[in-house]
């Protein structure tokens, strides 16, 4: 049965382009644009899932943390 939505935090990556690992499955993803990371993020949770469990929603959550010096 489809569960009602998979939610992958997305964090920008030490070389500057963006990765995402699903909570509560095992799936990761890198690209270089938003729009890249959102394509691979479908296209991955697609293969993960048999065609009746896929998720009918994916969240994508956006991480962000800012140093300040002080």
């Amino acid at each position: 049965m489809a569960q009602g939505e998979i939610i992958f935090p997305v964090e920008v990556s030490l070389d500057g382009g963006l990765e995402s690992r699903a909570l509560e499955h095992s799936i990761y993803v890198e690209a270089e644009t938003p729009e890249e990371l959102r394509e691979s993020v479908r296209d991955a949770v697609r293969c993960h899932f048999e065609e009746v469990d896929l998720p009918r929603v994916i969240r994508l959550h956006i991480v962000r943390d800012e140093i300040l010096a002080v």
